[in-house]
């Protein structure tokens, strides 16, 4: 099979296309016939060598979003899907056992049924984003009606983080540039503040008290804290600053991998995308072979959607 990787570490120029054998469902597992594979930020960090297991040898398959139909079902596994379905995973990057491949096996736990309604393409920009910004929601603990602070709010995770705050039933304040005010505010949130320095300040002015908990995505915990109460909670994405702790506010971090088992999770994140209240987010579409390219697009920032590949 097709699938795209690398054999040694470095710019988006060693993504190359690799011949593969065809993996085989065991008991568990679902083998998934990609159509697209969303392009994330983790997956640059393994290109990088920053993010890879160290005992395994190369080479190494990125992706942790895959779209695509179900091809075979491992003997023994317990799921409702059939061949042919078509469904969508999160994928614990493990070697060659990334989302850029023609064929992937995957955890029965980590598939469900692509939202009626949405394209292959559309469907693989919603496992890892939304399972991060769910359990960034999850991590807060706090109960409906509070007020949570998104900075980050126009990028992916953020994005998915203020439709799932607002499902959940929470207040939710957000940062934009300008020129992505709008965007934001279509996401549903509540009050759209200017990013920057005097971000929290003005977070300050809607909230005197300080805002109940923060999911910041855009790596700025320790700047953003200041909008957050005494005694409140933090969430920060595994690639941003952690924060320091203070006026008794809990800060911990999120890492989707600890996600990707969790079925029910990603039952409900494909229920809000039927419903509409989760929105794809697609912000250019190459064919697998331009991986190289894909990553040069995220890379440069800007993007307001994922880059997904096509097989």
């Amino acid at each position: 099979m097709k699938a795209v990787g690398l054999t040694e570490f470095g710019g988006p120029e060693v993504l190359q296309v690799l011949d593969l054998p065809v993996p085989e469902a065991g008991p568990g597992e679902i083998r998934i016939r990609v159509h697209a594979a969303a392009v994330n930020p983790v997956d640059t960090l393994l290109r990088k060598g920053i993010a890879h297991v160290a005992d395994i040898e190369p080479p190494y398959v990125p992706g942790m979003d895959a779209a695509g139909v179900v091809d075979q079902i491992g003997e023994g596994t317990d799921t409702d899907l059939a061949v042919g379905d078509n469904v969508m995973a999160v994928v614990l990057l493990s070697g060659t056992q990334g989302a850029y491949a023609e064929q992937i096996v995957v955890p029965a736990e980590s598939v469900v049924r692509t939202p009626v309604g949405l394209s292959h393409v559309e469907a693989a920009t919603l496992p890892m984003n939304s399972l991060t910004a769910r359990m960034a929601l999850d991590l807060l603990d706090l109960p409906a009606g509070a007020t949570i602070v998104v900075t980050g709010a126009a990028g992916a995770v953020g994005g998915s983080a203020v439709q799932l705050a607002k499902a959940d039933g929470y207040r939710v304040i957000a940062d934009a540039a300008p020129q992505d005010e709008q965007l934001v505010k279509d996401l549903g949130a509540d009050i759209v503040l200017p990013r920057g320095a005097e971000f929290p300040e003005l977070v300050r002015k809607e909230v005197p008290d300080g805002a109940d908990g923060l999911i910041d995505t855009a790596g700025i915990a320790a700047q953003a804290l200041r909008a957050v109460r005494d005694g409140g909670r933090a969430a920060a994405s595994a690639l941003s600053s952690k924060g320091t702790e203070e006026r008794g506010i809990t800060t911990q971090n999120t890492f989707v991998p600890h996600y990707v088992r969790e079925h029910a999770k990603l039952v409900r994140i494909q229920q809000l995308a039927e419903e509409g209240r989760l929105v794809p987010r697609v912000g250019q579409t190459l064919p697998a072979e331009q991986a190289d390219k894909a990553h040069r697009l995220l890379e440069e920032g800007g993007l307001r959607g994922r880059v997904v590949l096509t097989f």
